[in-house]
């Protein structure tokens, strides 16, 4: 197989990949002549192992012409907000810095994490975003935190 086949076919399983993040809406950067622009997007996921939590990721997107074909690398710049929106209920014991959301930020070998921690002594819930390499992770980060409160009402 050519090397150009193996990219083509890596692109294409790269773009179908499931993501567990929905999109609620994005505002351009930097216009670009051919392709897509850059981009900020604001992504929502909830917390696959706490119900009543859903955190709130912003993060850069690369446009231009290797951004609409899914091969760019993405900055490592993201923030993160999460928010209790009903009742806690934790389904499964919870593991400290377990990957509760994780998205492929380059066509191999860059990915975007977010993971989470138990502040058993104040009952806190952290969560930590930051973009990790093969080689060489980034120490741009962003962090929230939810207090686990009894008899939440909206």
């Amino acid at each position: 197989m050519r090397y150009g086949s193996v990219l083509c076919l890596v692109s294409m399983l790269a773009l179908s990949a499931p993501s567990f993040a929905e999109e609620i809406g994005s505002v351009s950067t930097v216009f670009k002549m051919v392709g897509a622009n850059d981009k900020i997007v604001v992504e929502a996921f909830d917390d696959p192992k706490v119900a009543g939590v859903t955190c709130y990721l912003s993060r850069a997107k690369t446009g231009g012409i290797k951004g609409s074909l899914g091969v760019a690398e993405d900055t490592s710049d993201a923030a993160i907000a999460c928010r209790q929106v009903g009742p806690i209920k934790i389904q499964e014991s919870l593991k400290d810095g377990e990957t509760v959301f994780k998205k492929d930020t380059s066509l191999l070998f860059k990915t975007l994490q977010v993971v989470r921690f138990h502040d058993r002594k104040r009952d806190v819930l952290v969560y930590l975003v930051y973009s990790d390499k093969i080689i060489d992770g980034s120490p741009k980060n962003s962090v929230s935190a939810v207090a686990i409160e009894k008899g939440w009402k909206p």
